[in-house]
């Protein structure tokens, strides 16, 4: 189409050329076979967006400002039951990454139920939209953080004592459903420290075997039936808590110990994990001086994380401390800024907290702008951080961000943690002595402990038993009471039926060696004191003070089932 336009004036010539060019552009877009399609433009890409994890993770940093940055390497906790608008607020401000859930957070299971989703909502409505990590300390036996209707499992020991990685398996599984069920999406578990030492009081049961080996197939297993559950597992307490009888909690535990040792022994479980992908390990507050020459925790120590868990081991995912309040962190740093600022610089991704830390947010920050080496070590981290949050936070079968509270009755306890602990923990019973058992019926028998649990299977077995009942960890003059309220309540019996987990109750059933009485020991946690015990007419070994576990092991001293496991421990 050509408009003749030369008898008009030039002025009115421009003046209709500009007026026709949009609409000759508009007729060379429909007309010209040429032209490409018109297209939105593309939607903005943010956490929930489909795609690769790492390619979307390097997008997401690429947006973030410094405190978006640094936030996403916290991990604190929230005093009391609920968080109260002070600490969303400062969450919201920070850009803070993770919560972590103790105990005094998790008295009411609906309570915390919806203190997640409102510390979730309260997370995706920042700029950036990214939903916290939500991590607890949910074992399996007696170190349960999460308590009410969640189930109690057998523990470590005991799946080490039976050596099935299928019950290892169904342990992190169905420990995993029930924290999925309250938002939790991560586990600081299994727990996979070599019990080495075994006078450790800190560990004990914590630990699955003496052996390395089964430690590593156990701890992989475990991890395995959690990632089915789409909960985070985390091995935890690297390079190993197992070779000592301090706790990091109050004080730094000293390790001396060669490298052939550590390598072939502590580490092999992390070496076995890595290579079979778990996505996270804690590193622990442990001295190793014969290694570093001083005594640097291996939390705050770059010859341990960067040189032998990343370079040695291979390892690739996402390394988070143990609580930096603890006295093993803050003896050797002076201070919880510090201890946290060591821990970024010398490879740990997220710094946990038992609490927030205002002066230890403050003091990363003014390290990250000022520092290039620092901030860009703590770019990695983010990005190890989100890429880990994108694989297990999204997705068909993530953990819910608002956990349903209407559903809990049905989820908690799950409804296969009944039987499938029972079974495990019949596989677990060991002999440490079997004596003259079966103990069947007839004869006066009295059950002596300090657990409900113990008591109530007990009377099942032996409805005719009497009982008494003492103190888990009585002061030293209550203990003297108590030996002799036992000595008194064994007259007129012929049997006594003992339950023994810690010093408190050996100095008890030491109070029966010369009593002519006989006497059945069934030890709940580590056994490993009692290996010395020939004068016992039998030791039974459970591990756990579950119900499970009591049912198994009365059972077995009743004769209903045979003893399975294996003692898996072993030393001096």
């Amino acid at each position: 189409m050509k408009i003749a336009l030369g008898g008009l004036p030039s002025v009115f010539k421009r003046t209709f050329k500009n007026a026709l060019a949009p609409c000759a552009l508009g007729l060379c877009l429909t007309l010209s076979p040429l032209a490409p399609p018109l297209s939105a433009a593309p939607p903005a890409l943010d956490f929930f967006s489909a795609g690769e994890s790492s390619s979307i993770a390097r997008e997401l940093l690429a947006r973030m400002g410094d405190e978006e940055v640094v936030g996403q390497l916290f991990m604190i906790s929230y005093p009391g039951a609920r968080p109260d608008k002070a600490f969303l607020d400062s969450l919201s401000r920070r850009h803070i990454g993770g919560i972590k859930i103790f105990g005094w957070n998790a008295k009411d299971e609906a309570v915390l139920a919806e203190s997640v989703g409102l510390l979730q909502s309260t997370a995706l409505a920042t700029k950036g939209g990214i939903p916290l990590l939500v991590a607890t300390d949910q074992e399996g036996g007696w170190i349960r953080h999460v308590g009410g209707r969640t189930s109690m499992s057998p523990g470590n020991m005991a799946l080490g004592a039976s050596g099935f990685a299928v019950d290892a398996y169904r342990s992190g599984q169905i420990i995993g459903r029930e924290l999925a069920a309250l938002g939790i999406n991560m586990n600081f578990a299994p727990t996979v420290d070599v019990a080495t030492n075994l006078k450790s009081w800190v560990i004990g049961s914590r630990a699955f075997s003496s052996d390395p080996l089964l430690v590593g197939s156990l701890g992989s297993a475990y991890a395995r039936g959690s990632m089915k559950s789409r909960v985070i597992p985390t091995a935890k307490h690297y390079p190993g808590h197992g070779d000592t009888q301090s706790d990091s909690h109050t004080s730094l535990p000293v390790i001396n110990v060669d490298w052939d040792t550590l390598w072939s022994r502590e580490l092999l479980p992390y070496r076995m994990m890595a290579a079979d992908g778990v996505p996270a390990i804690m590193s622990g507050h442990l001295a190793f001086p014969r290694l570093t020459k001083n005594l640097e925790p291996a939390s705050l120590s770059a010859y341990f994380l960067k040189d032998v868990l990343r370079g040695k081991i291979g390892f690739r995912g996402v390394i988070v401390t143990d609580d930096l309040c603890m006295s093993g962190a803050t003896d050797y740093a002076g201070s919880v800024a510090q201890a946290a600022v060591l821990a970024l610089a010398s490879g740990n991704d997220i710094l946990m907290f038992s609490s927030a830390d205002e002066p230890a947010w403050r003091l990363v920050l003014e390290r990250y702008r000022a520092d290039a080496r620092f901030r860009e070590a703590c770019r990695e981290s983010a990005l190890r951080i989100l890429t880990l949050k994108l694989d297990y936070l999204r997705g068909e079968g993530a953990v819910s961000l608002k956990p349903r509270v209407e559903a809990l009755p049905k989820q908690l306890p799950d409804p296969e943690a009944k039987d499938a602990f029972l079974s495990q923990a019949a596989r677990a019973i060991s002999y440490l002595k079997k004596g003259d058992l079966p103990l069947k019926e007839g004869g006066k028998i009295l059950l002596a402990g300090p657990f409900s649990d113990f008591f109530e299977t007990g009377l099942a077995h032996y409805p005719q038993a009497a009982s008494y009942r003492f103190g888990f960890q009585s002061p030293r003059d209550q203990r003297q009471v108590e030996i002799k309220e036992l000595q008194a309540a064994i007259r007129g019996v012929d049997t006594v039926i003992i339950c023994v987990a810690n010093d408190t109750s050996i100095l008890l059933l030491d109070a029966l060696k010369d009593s002519g009485k006989r006497v059945v020991v069934l030890s709940v946690l580590s056994p490993a004191q009692l290996r010395s015990y020939s004068w016992p007419n039998a030791v039974v070994a459970a591990y756990s003070y579950s119900r499970q576990s009591f049912a198994a092991a009365f059972s077995v001293i009743r004769g209903d089932i045979q003893a399975q496991g294996i003692l898996p421990i072993s030393g001096p």
